[in-house]
């Protein structure tokens, strides 16, 4: 009874958190401390997701086996045991690995290929989604001689992920303000496992001034990164250096390649296993209110019989992706999304109106609803943190 009652404080705890911290790196270091003391942990990889595709970015982690990156994080997107995407449509949102595998790890790919050598015990696994998307998903690890995780700390992250997903959902709606600073720049850190920190010696992603060769919003033009099947770089483009001086580097040695880049490589993989069906694409905050789109997809075959390489496109948003994922941000209806595309398209208060079959005063209704959500105060001001030009005023 005494530590259930401690678990209910705890996820108490975690509401004002989530209430409270408004980035979502340091909301994530929060909730972890908290977590500790719940659920005892010896490692973890925490990342958001693209919330159409579910697709990983802008990870926290501490892990041992940082050179073994790439590795990890395909075999984490080809192994259905506990994957996050199946957590989504389950009525509890947390799953062990030992549960999801009948106590034979060895049915994971993940736990086969690289958590064994390890001595990961167990993993559990959970998602934080809503009817807006998926958000996030966590995993933590237990290694050497440690207890599985328990049915209670199962249940505790089940409701850890309704209490805390809000508030992470809020946090990505905060990237697109102009005034937002780039994402802290939070690495993997491994030799002391005393926690997660900044990459020391990381590039900063700083704002880039507009000048030849750049596309909206002043972003370099599109680059392309190539990929052998476990994703190792095999090539790029000239043009794609300065989109990896604005993505998250990944650790030493792979502090080079985002692993934003690695996680939508190996979807696209998921998706050729047919272990997942959703594209290989996300859509990552990259400073300022400004946005890029990572795209995975095969290059054609150089010759009969051999295994061509993944393609993995960087590029500027597009308006109809940066309408997406804000619509989903700051919870909009599907009335609201719709009048959204249409102020987007230029349409004026009549033309929704006689779109959506209403009046122009509930069009109008309506617009002081999204304003409200959005903490906006005219059509124009919302178009612009929507589109990310012009004034935020």
């Amino acid at each position: 009874m005494k530590r259930a009652w401690a678990m209910v404080r705890s996820l108490e705890r975690i509401r004002v958190l989530a209430g409270s911290i408004r980035d979502h790196q340091a909301l994530r270091k929060a909730v972890l401390t908290e977590v500790g003391t719940m659920v005892p942990f010896d490692a973890f990889v925490w990342p958001l997701c693209d919330p159409r595709t579910t697709v990983g970015m802008a990870p926290r982690a501490r892990i041992p086996c940082p050179q073994e990156l790439p590795a990890l994080i395909r075999l984490k997107y080809l192994s259905p045991p506990a994957r996050w995407t199946g957590l989504i449509a389950s009525s509890v949102p947390a799953l062990s690995l030992q549960h999801a595998t009948q106590g034979d790890p060895a049915r994971s790919l993940l736990w086969r290929g690289v958590l064994n050598r390890y001595d990961v015990r167990d993993v559990l696994s959970v998602v934080f989604a809503d009817q807006h998307g998926c958000w996030a998903w966590l995993d933590l690890w237990r290694t050497g001689e440690a207890d599985d995780f328990t049915e209670e700390e199962t249940t505790y992250l089940a409701e850890l992920a309704a209490a805390l997903t809000p508030g992470l959902r809020r946090s990505v709606a905060r990237q697109f303000h102009a005034g937002t600073t780039p994402d802290v720049m939070v690495g993997l850190d491994l030799a002391s496992r005393k926690g997660d920190s900044a990459l020391p010696g990381a590039p900063s992603r700083q704002d880039m001034a507009p000048g030849p060769g750049r596309g909206r919003q002043g972003l370099p033009e599109q680059g392309v990164l190539t990929l052998s099947e476990d994703l190792a770089v095999v090539g790029r483009t000239e043009s794609v250096n300065e989109w990896l001086h604005l993505l998250q580097p990944g650790p030493v040695p792979h502090h080079q390649v985002p692993a934003e880049v690695l996680n939508v490589g190996a979807q696209l993989l998921a998706r050729e296993a047919g272990v997942d069906h959703h594209d290989a694409e996300s859509r990552v905050h990259i400073g300022s209110g400004r946005w890029a789109l990572l795209r995975a997809n095969r290059i054609a075959p150089a010759a009969e019989g051999s295994t061509p390489p993944l393609a993995v496109t960087i590029q500027g948003c597009m308006p109809s992706d940066r309408l997406d994922i804000f619509a989903r941000v700051f919870g909009l209806t599907q009335r609201q999304r719709e009048l959204l595309w249409l102020a987007a398209a230029g349409a004026d208060t009549g033309t929704m109106a006689d779109t959506q079959g209403v009046t122009p005063y509930t069009v109008q209704d309506q617009f002081k609803q999204i304003f409200q959500a959005c903490g906006v105060h005219s059509r124009a001001a919302l178009m612009a943190m929507a589109l990310g030009t012009g004034s935020r005023g």
